[in-house]
């Protein structure tokens, strides 16, 4: 079998003409419409040969010795497809089949990152970082991915990232990582060929840390690379993640003032101590709660908040993180559960050797997480 060979289907009805092979065992084959189908070469029957001359040849007779002319024709026939055979490595052939992307249980809800991978992990001062798009949903998702300076936005990279892909966008130079600090990425999710429902544009900014791309324990491998990356969240399901860079000097300032006009009437806060009980010497708690962890919220917005306790998760995760053994309990309250989810989120993604259960009722109430630190 090769390529312009008239074939027909064992299997099915019609056949069409081989036009490429993806590997030894299959071909692509075009139908009369035009379409490229790939087909198990074992169920393909030959029924004629393109000939020297163009023309397809579907007769099985012998010629008669006699005709010399016949003979010749044979003979450069034969020649010629001596030499394609020759000449032609399916290997070199260009691979005209593509996949369909397949869905996966639970994908219906849009969970889209931004990545960041170091060309030399070992060497952060002097190496440059590779840009990923993971789409982790059942959607196709139309990307502008854009660099800001002064409220002027220049496009970096678009396209589109099919279903449950991961998507290289660009390698910033590390003499030009100051062009990370305000980034924004636009999105459009949709799918093809079947019904969906829809999901809203998005634009998330962000104002990445610099500082964050120093420290070699920022990077941390996920479920999407094998490699160290630094991952900020940019839809988590269906919500859009607010990476909006707080001023610190204003909520200080904020804060100051606050303290001094209520601090008659501020109410006592848990604090991070240990369990008094003896035998729970070995068990700190942190309250997560935003009275807890700041003297006031005004000015700051539900996301800001949401933010700020988790990194302050984060941290207390990263500080106890080589005392094996060791007992943390998060009161995180029992809400909405937006909080909780964020904290069992960020165990399953960065923090693998952990485990968590629900914390004693009895001396937590409701809400409230005990991780243990393996």
């Amino acid at each position: 079998m090769k390529i312009g060979d008239k074939v027909r289907f064992l299997n099915d009805v019609g056949g069409g003409r081989v036009v490429g092979f993806v590997g030894k065992n299959l071909v692509n084959v075009e139908d009369d419409n035009g379409f490229e189908v790939p087909v198990p070469i074992r169920e393909l029957v030959v029924v004629g040969t393109e000939g020297y001359d163009g023309h397809f040849d579907s007769s099985d007779a012998q010629p008669d010795k006699g005709d010399a002319a016949t003979d010749n024709a044979v003979s450069q026939r034969a020649k010629v497809k001596a030499l394609e055979e020759e000449e032609s490595d399916p290997a070199d052939l260009p691979i005209t089949f593509h996949a369909k992307p397949q869905e996966r249980r639970g994908g219906d809800q849009l969970n889209v990152y931004l990545c960041f991978m170091p060309v030399k992990p070992t060497a952060l001062l002097d190496t440059d970082f590779e840009t990923y798009l993971v789409n982790d949903s059942n959607y196709y998702l139309d990307y502008l991915y854009l660099s800001g300076e002064n409220m002027n936005w220049t496009t970096i990279d678009r396209g589109t990232a099919e279903p449950n892909t991961k998507v290289y966008l660009t390698t910033v130079d590390r003499s030009n990582l100051n062009s990370l600090q305000h980034l924004a990425v636009e999105m459009m999710a949709y799918k093809q060929d079947k019904p969906f429902m829809i999901k809203p544009a998005m634009t998330i900014r962000l104002n990445p840390d610099l500082t964050r791309f120093y420290k070699l324990h920022t990077f941390a491998a996920n479920d999407f690379f094998e490699e160290k990356v630094e991952t900020f969240d940019l839809v988590r399901d269906d919500c859009p993640v607010s990476h909006e860079a707080i001023d610190t000097q204003s909520i200080k300032d904020a804060l100051t003032g606050a303290k001094r006009k209520r601090e008659a009437d501020l109410k006592p806060r848990v604090k991070a101590v240990a369990i008094r009980k003896e035998h729970h010497d070995d068990i700190e708690v942190i309250d997560l709660h935003a009275d807890a962890l700041l003297d006031t919220t005004r000015g700051m917005s539900s996301g800001e908040i949401l933010e700020y306790q988790v990194d302050t998760f984060r941290k207390t995760m990263d500080k106890y993180q080589k005392n094996k053994g060791k007992k943390l309990v998060f009161i995180h309250g029992k809400g909405n559960g937006v909080l909780r989810n964020r904290i069992l989120s960020e165990l399953h993604r960065h923090y693998h050797s952990c485990t968590s259960q629900d914390a004693s009722f009895r001396e937590y109430g409701f809400g409230a997480t005990m991780v243990i630190i393996h």
